[in-house]
C-alpha cells in the first residue's frame, strides 16, 4: 500500500505555489519523491520555496506564470517540459476571493475572479493535458472550495461562489473526456484554512469566524498540512480508479 503513494519519478506542477496551500502541497509532493515545478506570478517567492525544498533534499524548479494570460501559461509549461521532460501531476491552486454580493461586485472584480479561478485552470489544463494524453498518464487536482456547494449567510462572496462551482463543472467535464487516456481529474473543497488569502480577510472577520466555529463539528479552521493527505491521494496511484470526485476537507462544516 505504501508504494501507491510513492511519487518518485513523477513530475508535479503546482500552479499558485508562491504561498499558502499551494506551497504546502509543493513541499508534500517533494517529500514523497516528486520533482516539483513551482508556478506563480511572484518569481522571487517561488525561488525562495525552491531553495527550501532543495535544502530539504527535494528537487524543485520555479517558473513565473500568470495563469490568466495564455502566452504566459504556454511559456511556463514549455519551460517545465524543457527542464523535466514531462508532467505527471498538475495541481491547479491559483485563486482569489473578493467579497461582495452581485449588487456590490464591480464587473472588473467579477472578471478578475473568473479569470484567475476558472480561466486560469482551463489554460493550465489546455497546455498540460496534451502531454499527459501522449504518455497515457496524468493526475489533475483542482482546488475548488466548500463554497462550490454552499454559501454563507454572514459573508457574501457571489463571484467566488460562482467561480468555484464552475471549477466543479469543468472538473466533471474533463474527467468524463480524459479517463480513457488514463488521466484522472478530481477536485478538493477546502473549508476555512489560514493562508495569505484568508489571513487579512476571513480571519479578521469575527462574525464569520464565530459562525464557522459554532457550526463546524471540528469547532476550528483547518490547520497547515491538513489538506495535503487528500491532495497526495488524488495525485498518486492510490486513486487510479477515482475521477470526477469532489472531496470536501472541512472538518464536517458542510454536513450541518
Amino acid at each position: 500500500m505504501k508504494d501507491l503513494f510513492d511519487l518518485k519519478g513523477k513530475v508535479a506542477v503546482v500552479a499558485g505555489a508562491s504561498s499558502g496551500l499551494g506551497a504546502d502541497a509543493a513541499r508534500a509532493y517533494a517529500e514523497y519523491g516528486a520533482q516539483v515545478a513551482l508556478l506563480a506570478r511572484r518569481k522571487e517567492r517561488l525561488d525562495e520555496l525552491a531553495e527550501e525544498i532543495t535544502a530539504a533534499g527535494g528537487t524543485a524548479f520555479a517558473a513565473a506564470c500568470d495563469v490568466t494570460v495564455e502566452e504566459s501559461v504556454k511559456n511556463a509549461v514549455e519551460q517545465v517540459l524543457t527542464h523535466y521532460g514531462k508532467i505527471d501531476i498538475l495541481l491547479n491552486n491559483a485563486g482569489v476571493a473578493i467579497k461582495g454580493s452581485v449588487e456590490d461586485t464591480s464587473a472588473e472584480d467579477w472578471d478578475k475572479v473568473m479569470d484567475i479561478n476558472v480561466k486560469g485552470m482551463y489554460l493550465m489544463c489546455k497546455y498540460v493535458i496534451p502531454g499527459m494524453r501522449s504518455r497515457q498518464y496524468g493526475k489533475i487536482v483542482n482546488v475548488a472550495s466548500v463554497n462550490a456547494v454552499m454559501a454563507s449567510k454572514t459573508l457574501a462572496r457571489h463571484s467566488y461562489n460562482a467561480s468555484k462551482a464552475a471549477v466543479r463543472g469543468l472538473t466533471m467535464g474533463m474527467a468524463a473526456t480524459y479517463m480513457k487516456d488514463n488521466i484522472t481529474i478530481n477536485s478538493v473543497g477546502p473549508g476555512l484554512f489560514e493562508s495569505e488569502m484568508t489571513a487579512n480577510t476571513l480571519f479578521k472577520n469575527e462574525e464569520y469566524l464565530e459562525s464557522y466555529r459554532k457550526t463546524n463539528p471540528a469547532s476550528r479552521p483547518g490547520r497547515q498540512g491538513e489538506l495535503n493527505g487528500t491532495i497526495l491521494f488524488l495525485s498518486s496511484d492510490a486513486s487510479s480508479y477515482v475521477t470526477s470526485q469532489h472531496i470536501l476537507v472541512d472538518g464536517g462544516y458542510t454536513i450541518i
